[in-house]
């Protein structure tokens, strides 16, 4: 374990034992926030009795189904603008301000059309995520070394295997990055349309336990969304520094 984790470990956990205390001696309401401990222990009675489960099932397909849209996506349609300067230059302005955009506003017009099943969730969150893809894969062309595209019209590579043979493989560091961000901005997606209007998933019941005024169950239920994410970065972090230690051994040889 690096100096840096352990003092973000440090950091997290003094943070906790702040609000604990500042919980239990009553200078913060217990409707206001809830104690870490009872958090955890919330969440633990809510998977040892099993009434979380169908729900979390629902935001974790959802997610996963979101976060490979958008990744695929994506990455297709950053190479289509890298192959096309002129619409890149005119499209780069607006996925400048893309986020400026609420999405979320479009959520509800989605489950009037789609009604309130997972399609307008998965939609949502794809339009939330996808951008940050498109970007990512961008930014990983422009560093793409040139050598290899004349390497590949030499080999009389068509579109599809210079970008499965050569760019992928080339780009897989970089991409990573972007695979984090869409990860990162399909939880925002699905947690927030479950949140609005859905009938069941995570957000649905951190939705409900907010209107039932039930502090514990709320916070037990966002910790969990935390956990999730922490454990999604942490997971993607394995094989990016390990192309990363590649790249860098390569680049020193």
């Amino acid at each position: 374990m690096t100096a840096v984790r352990k003092r973000q470990i440090a950091l997290v956990g003094g943070l906790l034992l702040v609000i604990e205390f500042l919980c239990r001696v009553g200078l913060v309401h217990k409707t206001t926030l809830a104690p870490p401990s009872v958090m955890l222990a919330t969440l633990a009675d809510e998977f040892a009795s099993g009434r979380i489960l169908p729900d979390l099932g629902e935001t974790l397909i959802c997610i996963l189904a979101s976060t490979i849209i958008a990744t695929i996506g994506g990455f297709v349609v950053g190479l289509v603008l890298n192959s096309f300067p002129r619409l890149r230059d005119a499209v780069r302005p607006i996925l400048a301000s893309y986020y400026s955009i609420p999405i979320f506003a479009f959520y509800p017009a989605l489950a009037a059309i789609l009604g309130l099943g997972i399609a307008p969730i998965i939609i949502t969150a794809v339009l939330n995520s996808i951008v940050g893809m498109i970007i990512a894969t961008e930014d990983a062309l422009d560093r793409f070394p040139r050598v290899l595209v004349k390497l590949a019209r030499t080999h009389r590579f068509t579109w599809w295997q210079q970008a499965l043979h050569l760019q992928l493989p080339a780009m897989l560091p970089n991409l990573l990055g972007g695979v984090k961000l869409v990860v990162a901005y399909s939880f925002i997606g699905v947690i927030g349309s479950e949140f609005l209007m859905a009938a069941i998933g995570v957000g649905y019941q951190i939705s409900y336990s907010y209107n039932e005024f039930n502090v514990p169950r709320m916070y037990g239920l966002m910790l969990l969304v935390v956990i999730l994410v922490a454990l999604a970065n942490l997971l993607l972090n394995v094989p990016e520094r390990r192309f990363a230690s590649r790249a860098m051994g390569r680049r020193g040889e």
